[in-house]
């Protein structure tokens, strides 16, 4: 049976005269006249009354639209169950219980900040309103299609002229499904938010506007550039669960290297023990040692790990501290020089 003659709706049960008849159905068969269908509203009128007209009106002005009525009435009780189920989901994702690919493991030193709270419940809101509105979108267009067949309009051209324009539309819009598919796997697995510090191909800077077509960025120029989400190839992070402060270090070729890495050492150590450092340097600096033998230096690396977005202020103050301190022990850096020789016009024919 099509489904749009599935529902059955009784009404009372109605005794003639003299005579029992049995619950009429508002829902009848399609491609036949109604007072021909047993069980319907309008065989029982025309039972009742032998007028097929007045059969044909009572199902036109009262089976018909109480049917829809009862369509739209379940419709908007489904749509409004889905949406407490997705909200009630999206709370419980926003609190800390995250389903399946919501779930992250962060750091201990992310949880006890507020940073990742609130990135959770954007990201749940954000994915509850897309749920939300594929729901609803679905919910009435199976109401509209069960509607139409109790007009009795043939729905199957129109179904079929959907289909061709859906794919249409996919061909001349690939690009905007596409950048919409990016944009909630996008969310969905977290990969960043606003605030953070990323790296997206041409573009990099901080983020100041998630969507799920477009992804606004400023960089350190003060430029905002708009990124779609579907032109988007890979994505570097440099603020999320923690980062990492690398500084390159020159030295001659003739300082002692062992005193040099207890130099790097100390100052870095003196940087972590620093009060205002304190709580973005989030593990012991360490002293890498020589990591490449150049033209007129040696290179040594320190490498600090802190706190996200914490990295360039670090790096900034441990160079300082690295350049007072190779000073204050005499240690050359070495820095490139040119020398110059100046020749008067004389000079130069002679020469």
């Amino acid at each position: 049976m099509p489904a749009t003659t599935s529902l059955l709706i009784g009404l009372a049960g109605v005794a003639a005269s003299g005579s029992t008849s049995p619950t009429p159905s508002l829902l009848r068969m399609p491609g036949s006249p109604c007072w021909t269908q047993p069980g319907t509203f309008c065989h029982w009128v025309y039972t009742t009354t032998g007028s097929k007209w007045l059969s044909t009106v009572a199902d036109w002005f009262v089976a018909k639209p109480l049917t829809i009525l009862l369509l739209l009435l379940i419709a908007f009780v489904v749509r409004w169950l889905l949406h407490r189920f997705i909200s009630r989901l999206a709370r419980s994702a926003a609190e800390g219980a995250v389903p399946g690919m919501l779930q992250r493991a962060p750091t201990a030193w992310l949880e006890s900040t507020p940073l990742l709270s609130e990135r959770r419940r954007q990201r749940a809101e954000t994915m509850a309103s897309v749920l939300r509105s594929i729901s609803t979108g679905a919910v009435f267009t199976i109401a509209a299609v069960m509607v139409l067949g109790q007009l009795n309009i043939v729905i199957a051209p129109l179904l079929a002229s959907a289909g061709i324009a859906g794919v249409a539309l996919g061909f001349g819009a690939q690009s905007l499904v596409k950048d919409f598919l990016s944009g909630i796997f996008m969310i969905l697995e977290d990969q960043y938010g606003v605030g953070d510090v990323i790296d997206a191909g041409e573009a990099s800077g901080t983020v100041e506007a998630v969507g799920l077509r477009v992804t606004r960025l400023r960089d350190v120029n003060g430029t905002v550039w708009y990124v779609p989400n579907g032109q988007i190839n890979r994505i570097g992070n440099m603020s999320q669960g923690w980062a990492r402060a690398v500084i390159d270090v020159g030295v001659a070729y003739r300082e002692d290297l062992a005193r040099v890495r207890e130099l790097l050492a100390q100052a870095a150590n003196e940087l972590y023990a620093d009060p205002d450092f304190s709580g973005l340097i989030l593990e012991q600096p360490e002293v890498w040692g020589v990591q490449s033998l150049g033209v007129d230096s040696v290179i040594m690396r320190v490498a600090v790990k802190t706190a996200p977005l914490q990295q360039w202020s670090v790096s900034r103050e441990l160079r300082e501290r690295i350049k007072a301190t190779l000073d204050a022990a005499g240690v050359e850096i070495p820095f490139q020089q040119r020398t110059v020789w100046i020749r008067t016009p004389g000079e130069a024919r002679r020469a």
